[in-house]
Parts: C-alpha cells; sequence; structure tokens
C-alpha cells in the first residue's frame, strides 16, 4: 500500500471512530427521577419530532462521570418528574450576566456595556424545570418580583485563556432558564450589587435538560421566550446578545478558569416587568413558562411562603 493510500486509509478510520463516538455521546442530558423510586442521569428518548426534553417520558441510563468517562447503557428507564439537569454536587459556580441583550439594555434605560456585566448566584438558587419558585418573607414585603428567560451555558471541559474561536468547544450543552430577580432588593436593598436580589433560594431554575453543543451549533440563532399566565410577555432571539456565547465564555476565561459544572446565565431580552408602565411584578400563584427553541421549555409556579409569626 502507497503512503498516500495508507494516509486516506487511515484519514477514513479516524473519520468513522469519530462518527462513532459522536453517534454513542450524549445528545440530551436529563437528571430524573424514575418510577422505579431512582434518581437517574440519562439521554432523553424523544418521540420523532419532537425536540422539547420536557416532553420526555424514558432515558437511557448514564454510569459514570458525566464531565469524563462515562458509558450510556442499554437500561432503559421511565420519567417519573424531570429534575435540575444538574445534581448540585455536579455544580462549580453559577455565572450570570446583566444587560446583555441589546433591547433590554434599551427598556432599562441603562447604556449598552463595554464589557459583560457578570453577577454570581449561590448554588442553592438552582432550581428544577417544575419545581416551585419559592419566596421568601423578606421578598414578599414589597412588590418587585420579576422574571427573566435566558439561555443557559453550561461548561463541559476546563478554559482559562481560550480564543474566542475555541470557546464553544468548551461547552457540554444549553439549557433555558429562568433568571428570577427581584427588583427592590436588587437595585435599593442590594447595597449597590444585584446578587442579593437575584440569590433567593429556587430562583434560578433550569432544564429541562441540556442539549449537547455538537446539536446545536450556532447558539445565536434561537428563539426565546416567556408566557406568565400562559400570555407571551417576552419574545425575541438570542441574536440580540450583546456578548454572545463565545465572545462570553473567552472574556470570562481570561486569567480565570472556567470548570465543567459551571453553569453561565447569560442575559435575558427585552420584555421583564419592570420594563413595562405600569411595571408587571409576579405574584402569589403565578405561572411562568420560559422557553428556547430546540430545548423546551420550564413551566414553574410562584409560591409565597408562609411567614412565621412574630413572637
Amino acid at each position: 500500500m502507497s503512503t498516500f493510500s495508507s494516509a486516506v486509509f487511515l484519514a477514513q478510520a479516524l473519520a468513522t471512530i469519530v462518527a462513532a463516538a459522536n453517534e454513542c455521546a450524549t445528545q440530551r442530558l436529563i437528571r430524573f427521577l424514575a418510577k422505579d423510586g431512582k434518581t437517574y442521569y440519562g439521554d432523553a428518548i424523544l418521540p420523532s419530532g419532537i425536540v422539547d426534553i420536557s416532553k420526555a417520558t424514558q432515558a437511557r441510563v448514564i454510569k459514570g462521570d458525566i464531565f469524563g468517562k462515562h458509558d450510556i447503557t442499554d437500561q432503559v428507564a421511565d420519567v417519573r418528574l424531570l429534575l435540575a439537569p444538574l445534581a448540585r454536587e455536579d455544580v462549580k459556580t453559577v455565572r450570570c450576566l446583566g444587560l446583555n441583550y441589546e433591547q433590554h439594555a434599551k427598556e432599562s434605560r441603562m447604556p449598552l456595556p463595554k464589557y459583560p456585566v457578570l453577577f454570581y448566584k449561590p448554588v442553592t438558587a438552582l432550581g428544577g424545570p417544575s419545581d416551585g419558585i419559592p419566596v421568601a418573607a423578606p421578598a414578599q414585603e414589597v412588590e418587585g418580583l420579576d422574571y427573566e428567560c435566558e439561555l443557559v451555558a453550561i461548561i463541559g471541559k476546563e478554559a482559562r485563556d481560550v480564543p474566542e474561536s475555541e470557546a464553544l468547544s468548551h461547552v457540554l450543552g444549553y439549557a433555558v432558564g429562568n433568571d428570577v430577580s427581584h427588583r427592590e432588593w436588587q437595585l435599593k436593598r442590594g447595597g449597590g450589587q444585584w446578587a442579593l436580589g437575584k440569590g433567593f433560594d429556587g430562583w434560578a431554575p433550569f432544564g429541562p435538560g441540556i442539549v449537547s453543543s455538537r446539536l446545536i451549533k450556532d447558539p445565536q440563532s434561537l428563539k426565546i421566550s416567556t408566557k406568565l399566565n400562559g400570555k407571551t410577555v417576552q419574545d425575541s432571539s438570542t441574536r440580540d446578545m450583546i456578548f454572545g456565547i463565545a465572545a462570553t465564555i473567552s472574556f470570562l476565561s481570561r486569567g480565570t478558569t472556567l470548570l465543567p459544572g459551571d453553569i453561565i446565565f447569560t442575559g435575558t431580552p427585552q420584555g421583564v416587568g419592570s420594563g413595562r408602565s405600569p411595571p408587571l411584578w409576579l405574584k402569589d400563584g403565578d405561572i411562568i413558562e420560559v422557553k428556547l427553541e430546540k430545548i423546551g421549555s420550564c413551566t414553574n409556579k410562584v409560591e409565597y411562603t408562609a411567614k412565621k409569626p412574630r413572637l
């Protein structure tokens, strides 16, 4: 066999191996409570023509490290309840961007940022795609509870000083989330920082699963929306982002290592309650649905927690 023929053969063999690996790789990662009472990671099985992961009723069970060596087994489990796509122990940090959609910055009467506006949420803020949104007593003291639909990027491979051209190769996949916010606590009672008004328990529901970056090659062309009690209140596209996903990851990795399990909420489009006249604040019992094209939706109910009696 000639050197040229050998090279062609090796290239074809490598392409076959890569194709086989991609075929076996997780496409739609979910974490779920199965009907057998156990909690699993799995690769969602969807009916033909369906892309909304929230419709999944079965999944192939995954064994191993979801960020490392793992196997998609032949075991098929029935889904009783979809949980937050990552277990708390598998999450490293929850980073968030503010004012990252041009039209949202305008409705907020704020100048377009020159650099990404970064803040953090505690891991305890995370919730699942159908969990209630608990509103604790401090957040009930005054109006200001608001919704924010967001594309959520999950880091799958360690990244530091990554050029924008390589940034998306470090993404495990994408989900949709709701950056629940209380504007009074965010802007007036937070000492000039946003985290307090956005970091209450359960104020970052996301899911319904994590769609592989191999399936979503262009995260800047997705429709994103919110419905409040069945009425559309946000309707936009990720094209309106000021800092796209690749630019964001590259920027955040400058001198700072992003780890597998880091979650990045990437900002919300226009239509938030605080941008309306009069403002549209969330109330106890409201149903919020945030939706992202090619991924699906999270539907959560606002639930005021009982106030403890003063003794």
